[in-house]
């Protein structure tokens, strides 16, 4: 039944992409005669030799095409706003493609921390092992030119790589400037990011998602729709749009005018589907890479300043329930996904078919076995503004302001005189009593026992560790009734500690410590240092300052428990300690 997949698994049908073979001026695009393997294409005295086969844009000329990143081509020029919302919502997944434009105001927007700059009066440089690349495209600024090469990284990271490097200018390139007052600044400034709450907060009613965020002026005039909640792809190597709106400021601008945002992270795919990039069928990797990805999407949520507590949701696209090996490797990406983003303050949500990611995710909801998400958002396209997923999630499951259902899409709408493709969905969301950043005091210089009954500020804590892992969805209110009581047994039996409902030293030690696994030694500084710090009072009753600071102190005491767990005492704190720490031993 073709409303119960997901809907970002179509592939829309769109215009055609026209070559533009003849030389149109120093301004315009050139793809000279060549051998039928390669061609050569320019654009403002800039020149790359791309396969024969790609097509290229010159979106001057075609302002109505779509940037997509899943279809081999070159686009030149910047990308318009009105093509860009006939950008079908359902397409994912990445493959060659390049997109090369002036470099001005405008694309400067685009640049960040990531972004190569080209040598003055140069085409090409070495890769730059200092940049720390975004997953799935490289970007390069060419001063020389004044040009911004954006590329898209597919399986054939080589192949974008060997486009790069053939690079050279010719006598019309014309030097532009890289910088501005606002260049560098990627995603916006951190002012307006302070404006921003959790997203997508509080709300019920329709919310829709287009491939590439809308301008500001096509979002203002799109203030007479019945919408007001927005989907937004911000980060991950399935990403098949490219993003010329999305900043902080765009997101400042856009929940000061009363939308919610819902951030979305479309990477890794079942490993049982025919995307390029795929979670692994080996457990521990496909882990290692919910953890990942979920650390790639939170930098991308801070940069856009989408705060913690907001939810994170990962694009799940359908996949083949019935094999057993395929779903345990997408329960444990997703798991670790959650445990990821819990550590780091934000929530989780997993986008998903009814038919598949949800049915897997309702079949281990009590099990204990996998960390579950804070939010759903099921794709079951039967028309109906309601977040019912029955049969496929009880509707006990996700019961307290917790889903989203898209409900219908790719589809042209038309308000205040802009039509944009889209999903739509309908929102039953509250982010405040999930806050994975919730505001507890976690630090303290003993972590006594507490249990039914008790009360305080050890109760808040336990209560706030709780939520992060998905075990509890009370108030954080430092009392310890029924619901803590069931929390702490719950998380118990998911860590195989005595299932007693009393968090004792083991219990606060697994809490505490719960989380990624970095190697952290003498030097290491931050959050991390901070969970292990926390984690070893509690497991040692250790006199130890919690300052994210890993000093001598930090490294007598972790010594001193690797010693005391049999380990090898070398004050290096690495996957077997963190193991030892989150068995609550």
């Amino acid at each position: 039944m073709t409303p119960l997949r997901s809907s970002r698994a179509r592939l829309r049908s769109a215009t055609t992409v026209l070559a533009v073979l003849a030389t149109l001026g120093t301004s315009a695009v050139a793809a000279a005669a060549s051998p039928a393997a390669a061609k050569d294409v320019s654009f403002r005295g800039y020149h790359v030799r791309v396969p024969g086969s790609w097509p290229v844009v010159d979106l001057t000329a075609n302002p109505d095409t779509c940037v997509r990143f899943d279809r081999h081509a070159v686009y030149v020029g910047h990308p318009s706003d009105a093509g860009q919302a006939t950008c079908p919502p359902g397409i994912v997944g990445r493959t060659e493609a390049l997109v090369i434009e002036p470099l001005d105001a405008k694309s400067r927007q685009k640049m960040d921390s990531s972004t190569r700059m080209e040598p003055k009066g140069s085409a090409t440089a070495a890769a730059d092992g200092t940049k720390r690349e975004s997953p799935g495209r490289i970007r390069e600024a060419v001063p020389a030119a004044g040009v911004l090469v954006t590329a898209s990284v597919g399986a054939h990271e080589s192949t974008v790589q060997g486009i790069l490097d053939s690079a050279r200018l010719d006598e019309d390139a014309k030097a532009t400037a890289a910088t501005s007052s606002t260049a560098g600044s990627g995603q916006g400034t951190t002012s307006a990011a302070a404006a921003v709450a959790a997203q997508p907060g509080t709300y019920t009613g329709l919310g829709f998602d287009p491939c590439a965020a809308p301008s500001s002026s096509q979002m203002s005039a799109w203030s007479a729709s019945p919408f007001r909640a927005i989907g937004v792809y911000i980060s991950g190597i399935s990403a098949a749009c490219d993003q010329p709106n999305l900043t902080a400021s765009w997101v400042q601008t856009q929940t000061s005018a009363g939308w919610h945002v819902i951030p979305i992270h479309v990477g890794l795919q079942a490993p049982c589907n025919n995307f390029s990039h795929k979670v692994s069928y080996t457990l521990s990797t496909a882990a290692g890479q919910g953890r990942s990805e979920a650390q790639e999407s939170m930098a991308a949520a801070a940069a856009l300043g989408l705060p913690e507590g907001s939810v994170l949701y990962n694009d799940m696209e359908a996949y083949d329930q019935t094999n057993t090996a395929c779903s345990d490797a997408v329960m444990t990406f997703l798991s670790a996904w959650t445990e990821e983003l819990h550590a780091g303050g934000y929530l989780s949500g997993v986008y998903s078919s009814a038919a598949s990611g949800m049915v897997d995710l309702a079949a281990e909801y009590t099990a204990g076995k996998y960390t579950m998400p804070d939010h759903i958002w099921f794709a079951r396209w039967n028309g109906a503004a309601d977040t019912d997923a029955t049969p496929y999630v009880p509707d006990a499951y996700w019961a307290d302001h917790q889903r989203i259902h898209q409900l219908s899409g790719d589809t042209d709408e038309t308000w205040g005189g802009v039509t944009i493709n889209i999903d739509r969905d309908y929102l039953d969301v509250d982010t405040g009593p999930f806050a994975g950043s919730c505001s507890a005091n976690l630090d303290f210089s003993q972590y006594t026992s507490i249990s039914a009954g008790s009360s305080g500020g050890l109760v808040s804590a336990a209560q706030c560790l709780l939520l992060r892992q998905g075990r509890y969805n009370g108030a954080v209110d430092g009392v310890f009734g029924s619901g803590t009581t069931t929390a702490v047994q719950s998380f118990q039996g998911a860590v195989s500690l005595p299932v007693t409902g009393t968090v004792d030293s083991h219990t606060w030690t697994a809490l505490l410590s719960a989380g990624a696994k970095p190697t952290l030694q003498s030097g290491s500084t931050g959050a991390d240092v901070k969970r292990l710090q926390r984690a070893l009072i509690a497991a040692r009753g250790q006199s130890l300052t919690i300052d994210g600071d890993f000093g001598p102190a930090t490294t007598s005491a972790v010594k001193a428990y690797q010693t005391a767990q049999g380990l090898t005492s070398d004050g290096i704190v690495g996957n077997a300690t963190w193991s030892a720490l989150q068995a609550g031993k």
